[in-house]
């Protein structure tokens, strides 16, 4: 799992201070009880999922994330890691 670990680092890098909408699709790594109870230790935090068989509730994110590897990634060669950061 990739998750745990992402979000650790994400945590440790930028406090949560103010009530947080995490929302996701229904992947197994978001719905899996290890990250759900990580989630849940924090009272500030809310895990949201999109409903079943439902492509719209993402929408306007799968939108933005379409446009900016458009932008960003597709229109590049990177030739390491580092470079790409």
């Amino acid at each position: 799992q990739t998750i745990i670990p992402a979000w650790k680092m994400a945590v440790s890098k930028r406090e949560i201070t103010e009530p947080l909408l995490f929302h996701s699709d229904r992947g197994i790594q978001y719905a899996s009880i290890e990250f759900r109870k990580l989630i849940n230790k924090n009272i500030l935090i809310t895990q949201s999922m999109s409903r079943k068989a439902n492509c719209w509730d993402n929408a306007v994110a799968e939108s933005f994330f379409k446009t900016l590897k458009a932008e960003l990634i597709y229109q590049h060669k990177f030739t390491t890691i580092e470079e790409a950061k």
